[in-house]
């Protein structure tokens, strides 16, 4: 995501990058260590997003968004609120109610957290992004504070109901966004 972001010019095309990562938990450029409990064999990773700590794993749809705001004429909070409402979208599609919260970036189910969002501004243009938990194992959340937040819950399609595969995850994720993000 560095490189391509460092290499791009004014003609470069934007691109959704939509990926699976082992267990990890990471830590945004605003991360405080003491938000990472009990990491036991679950590696640390610094990354050059904004946020503080979360956790990935297989079973949490992850896409990246490599985009210039400037020629979508963006802002960096009106990205993040059609990112949530991307997910919000998503969520809608499978009959669930998600929400947004006030100071707290993501996407919210009765006040479990879904989805979280981190992103990174070089150059007018973003990288990093949005990951939704599709099926994962939620125990590792227990492990940090939540995006700094002790005791945040975290929820789970799957426990939500849905049975969908990563897969058909991943495409709806990615048709929401598109749909939030195209210019109208």
């Amino acid at each position: 995501m560095q490189a391509f972001t460092r290499s791009r010019d004014r003609g470069t095309e934007d691109q959704m990058w939509l990926v699976e990562h082992p267990p990890v938990f990471t830590l945004g450029l605003a991360g405080r260590r003491e938000h990472v409990i009990a990491p036991g064999d679950i590696p640390v990773v610094a990354t050059d997003r904004g946020g503080q700590v979360t956790y990935h794993a297989p079973g949490q749809a992850v896409a990246y968004l490599l985009m210039d705001l400037r020629r979508r004429g963006l802002g960096v909070k009106e990205l993040v609120r059609r990112l949530e409402q991307g997910a919000i979208d998503l969520l809608a599609g499978y009959g669930i109610e998600g929400e947004r919260r006030a100071g707290m970036p993501g996407v919210y189910v009765k006040g479990a957290k879904i989805a979280a969002i981190g992103l990174r501004i070089a150059n007018g243009c973003s990288y990093h992004g949005i990951a939704v938990n599709a099926h994962l194992d939620l125990a590792p959340f227990a492990r940090i504070d939540p995006c700094g937040y002790p005791g945040l819950a975290s929820t789970r399609l799957a426990d939500l109901g849905v049975r969908d595969s990563m897969d058909a995850v991943q495409q709806k994720l990615s048709e929401r966004l598109e749909a939030c993000l195209t210019p109208t």
